[in-house]
């Protein structure tokens, strides 16, 4: 399958990052590169990613977009990883990644949402049943393809050669998973796979205020996203285009399971 580097930005949360890293340093199958991308940070980011042996990428632009994008043009890997300071990704994240992009389907990008910790269970219910709930349904069926979930997902680096300049990487006001998944062009296919478990902190929900700001982003992330590609457009071209083959080695396809493109992965049993 090659090789796979893991990709976190990271502003001020050296706490939270400790425990991200020490939960990648127990994978089953270790990444073969972990980039922190150091976003301002003033207090000890840097020094807690080096300690853990991640590789180090200061992007002096605020915000998720102009960091994720940094780390990924700086990984080495076939395939990117995406996780947030505060994911706590299950011991067997990395190898489901590796197993679900080596399946016949190839897709290009696979996600899944979070198991929210942390706070109280009001505040768990409403980030996982009414915004990544609703984030899943009403976006999904919008895009015609599970839509991409910033703290957990993973992307080939071919998709990503094409995407780059493509997507608003510069932009703090937009929200970078989202935008992501719009501009997915035609013939990538993103799937959900529902084994890809990560824990994710449920502090940015403590107040309904903070629930607002981030609905009021995603409505400002789609103004932005329907002006420059039209919804019917996107979905029409994307329809009309063949899935696109992604190169693949015998050794990588032997055994692999069938898939149905843009389609959900079933919980294991």
């Amino acid at each position: 399958m090659g090789t796979i580097s893991v990709i976190i930005p990271s502003l001020n949360d050296a706490d939270f990052l400790a425990a991200c890293l020490d939960a990648l340093a127990s994978q089953t199958r270790r990444p073969d590169e972990v980039i922190v991308v150091d976003n301002g940070s003033t207090d000890a980011t840097t020094e807690v990613a080096l300690a853990a042996g991640a590789r180090v990428v200061h992007e002096p632009l605020r915000g998720i977009w102009p960091a994720t994008a940094a780390g990924f043009d700086a990984a080495s890997g076939d395939l990117l990883a995406r996780l947030d300071a505060d994911s706590v990704p299950a011991p067997d994240w990395v190898a489901e990644i590796e197993r679900r992009m080596a399946a016949s389907d190839r897709p290009a990008v696979v996600t899944n949402g979070g198991l929210f910790y942390g706070r109280n269970p009001v505040v768990r219910w409403i980030a996982r049943n009414i915004y990544i709930g609703g984030y899943f349904t009403v976006i999904g069926a919008l895009l015609g393809h599970p839509p991409i979930f910033g703290s957990n997902y993973a992307m080939r680096t071919d998709a990503w050669a094409r995407l780059r300049d493509l997507v608003h990487r510069d932009r703090a006001d937009v929200h970078d998973d989202l935008d992501l998944a719009w501009w997915m062009q035609p013939g990538m296919t993103v799937v959900r796979d529902r084994r890809m478990l990560v824990g994710v902190s449920a502090r940015p929900f403590d107040t309904f205020d903070g629930l607002a700001r981030r609905v009021r982003m995603a409505f400002h992330t789609m103004s932005v996203e329907s002006r420059e590609w039209p919804p019917l457009t996107r979905l029409s071209e994307r329809r009309r285009a063949p899935v696109w083959v992604w190169e693949a080695s015998p050794a990588d396809l032997d055994g692999a399971e069938p898939s149905d493109a843009d389609g959900d992965e079933p919980l294991p049993a």
